[in-house]
This record gives structure tokens, C-alpha cells and sequence, in this order.
């Protein structure tokens, strides 16, 4: 179906640029996958003039099927999406609150949501193949997964969150402002495993320390896992907020490392209201959750310029040097570097996954919810 409507959208504009940026393609993809197009059905169809592209004669012979499929599959994929009526399938990763479930079962013109836990790896296949019709997921797992090629997966992001330290809750750095290096440096940690997705985040935190061996105490496989290793043995843990627990406390790091938190989904069968009403529920939720972190929502508030995505769910601005909002102030803590970034706004179409992972390694924030 990609193959089809790639040729057909190609054959309609007479043009590989102008199809690439309907099918928002860099022209270099569009046109690889053009050539694996070729190879596949067995030569050109397509051949270059002055004013644009003609088809060749084999084009002549099988754009108007490629076309005719693309129609039927059009009708499918509206019928499926009446499926929506009846249920909607939402996958996350780590942990799914079931006020979670609650709250999009509320946005969502649907009979019932069924939500799903598991690996952002897993979920992002899921939403690939269609068994999912989104997900929440970070952005370096977006990044490293092979499903990023499909043409019609599209992500924007959530929100951008930190990543702090966890400590026990009496630990005489609780309460700090931020952790300094040093300070961190004299920690005994819990880290994440090689194959989890916060390992890469966790690693460049380290190395932007200075690149110090920390006493490993074990080895987790998740956030939980590594918070009851916080409050039972002792042991520090980088987290993202959302991924503390109530029984450990978290400080603000001076050098701030982040991950972006996408919602990524077919964009060949939800609709563009779906994304709206994800987004908007996703976000807000994420907001009310912060509320439940101590000291993390107050940051928010106090840091609006690293969390644009949630704008409209902050309270107004205090204005400082004259009328209107004050600019961002990014400097201190709060603005360092963001691990798997995105696009700040709106909603990405499916061909901007590429965009999405040409940022993905760079940039300050963890997970949940149009601006």
C-alpha cells in the first residue's frame, strides 16, 4: 500500500520534490524508495524531462492498478476507523495508571479503551502493524526502532521532561536546589540495564558529568524496579519525575539531560480529531500528575520555557520588565541538553517521523501529553 500510493502521488504531481513534500519526505527518501520500488516490480516506471517525470511504459501499465488499489484501500481504512465507535486501543510504556485509561475513555468518542503495558519496542511494532492505534512512547526508543521507516507511523511530542535523581527520602541531599557533579559523583547507584530505553539517557548524563565510574550497586529493568532499590538499599537512581514513586524523593541535576515522550500512531488510520483529543487529554493528564510529585510541579511552573508543549496548561506568567509574557530564560538548571527531540508544536504528519529522528539525540526533558 505504501509502494502504491508513493507511485500514484509521484504520477499525480509529475514531480519527485513536490511528492516528497505532500508525503513530507525528504526528496532523497522518497526517491530511494522509489528505486526499491522499481527493483521490485522489475523496471522503471518512471522517467525524467525538462518539466517534471512521465511515466515510462510499464508505468503506462501499472499506476492506474497501483491507483485503483489505493481507492480500495481507502474504503477499508474508513471502514476501520468506524471501529473506533466501538474500541481504542492505547499502548504505554513502564506503567499505565488506570486514571489514565479513565481519562482518555472520557476524551475519546469511543465505547471503551483498552490500554496496554509494554515495552516502547513492542508498542511502537504494535501501532506499525495496526494492533495498536497509538502509543505513548520516548523518543530514543522511536529513534533506535526499525518500525521509524514506515511511511505511515507519525509521532509529535508530549511533553519534555527531566531527568533528576531519586534519593531516599531522609538523604541529606534532599531538598537541595539542584545535585552538583561532585555530589552525584559520591552516590552508590542503581542503573538501568543495557537494552532498557533509559539506558542511553542515562549514559549521556553520566558522560556530560564527566564521565566518573559510579559505584553500581544493581542492574534495573524498570523505573519501579529501580525506585524500591532507592528506598530499600540506599541507592541513587536517575529518573524521569513521572517514574518516581511516593516512598523516594527527587532533587533537580545542575547538568540537565533530558527525553522527549511521543505520541506516535498510524496516520493512515486515526483521524486528525483522535490526535487532537489524544494530545490534549495525554498533556493534560501529564499536568494533573505532576501536581501529585512533590516540589515537580512547582519547577513547571517555574520553568515554562522547557515545557512549551504543555503552555496552555500553566498558569499565566508572572510579566517581568514590561507588559506581555517574559522571554525564556535558559539559563540555569533547567536548560540543558534534550534526548530525543522533536518538533515543539502540533501535530507531525506521518512523513516527519524522519525529522524526528534526525533530532532524536540531541536535546532538555520524560513522559506524557497541542499546544
Amino acid at each position: 500500500m505504501r509502494h502504491a500510493k508513493i507511485v500514484t502521488t509521484i504520477d499525480r504531481l509529475g514531480s519527485i520534490s513536490r511528492a516528497a513534500a505532500q508525503l513530507n519526505l525528504p526528496q532523497s527518501s522518497l526517491t530511494a524508495q522509489l528505486k526499491r520500488i522499481e527493483r521490485a516490480v522489475g523496471g522503471e516506471l518512471f522517467v525524467r524531462t525538462r518539466t517534471g517525470i512521465i511515466p515510462t511504459g510499464l508505468g503506462e501499465r501499472l499506476i492506474p492498478m497501483l491507483a485503483e488499489l489505493v481507492r480500495h484501500a481507502d474504503r477499508v481504512i474508513a471502514e476501520a476507523a468506524a471501529h473506533f465507535t466501538e474500541v481504542f486501543r492505547f499502548g504505554n510504556a513502564e506503567w499505565t495508571p488506570p486514571s489514565l485509561r479513565s481519562a482518555l475513555k472520557s476524551a475519546l468518542p469511543v465505547k471503551e479503551v483498552q490500554t496496554e503495558t509494554l515495552s516502547p519496542d513492542a508498542a511502537i511494532a504494535q501501532v506499525s502493524r495496526g494492533t495498536l492505534h497509538a502509543a505513548m512512547v520516548p523518543g530514543v526508543a522511536l529513534a533506535a526502532s526499525a518500525e521509524a521507516d514506515e511511511l505511515a507511523l507519525a509521532s509529535t511530542v508530549i511533553v519534555r521532561e527531566p531527568v533528576w535523581v531519586a534519593l531516599p527520602h531522609d538523604h541529606c541531599l534532599v531538598g537541595h536546589e539542584t545535585v552538583s557533579p561532585a555530589q552525584l559523583a559520591a552516590l552508590r547507584w542503581v542503573r538501568y540495564t543495557r537494552d532498557h530505553w533509559f539506558h542511553p539517557i542515562e549514559k549521556q548524563l553520566f558522560a556530560a558529568i564527566g564521565g566518573f565510574d559510579p559505584e553500581v550497586l544493581h542492574y534495573v529493568d524498570g523505573h519501579h524496579e529501580a525506585m524500591n532499590w532507592v528506598r530499600d538499599a540506599r541507592a541513587a537512581a536517575l529518573t524521569p519525575p513521572t517514574g518516581a514513586t511516593r516512598e523516594v524523593r527527587l532533587v533537580p541535576v545542575s547538568v540537565a539531560e533530558g527525553t522527549d515522550m511521543l505520541l506516535v500512531w498510524r496516520s493512515d488510520s486515526v483521524t486528525g480529531d483522535i490526535q487532537r483529543r489524544l494530545l490534549n487529554t495525554l498533556r493534560r493528564y501529564y499536568c494533573e500528575y505532576a501536581r501529585t510529585i512533590p516540589c515537580y510541579w512547582s519547577w513547571v511552573t517555574q520553568h515554562p520555557e522547557d515545557f512549551v508543549e504543555l503552555e496552555s496548561f500553566l498558569p499565566p506568567r508572572v510579566q517581568r520588565g514590561g507588559a506581555g509574557r517574559a522571554g525564556p530564560d535558559r539559563s540555569g538548571p533547567g536548560a540543558g541538553h534534550r534526548v530525543a527531540s522533536a518538533s515543539a508544536g502540533g501535530v507531525r504528519s506521518a512523513a516527519p517521523v524522519a525529522e524526528t529522528l534526525a533530532r532524536a539525540v540531541s536535546a532538555p526533558t520524560n513522559p506524557t501529553i497541542e499546544r
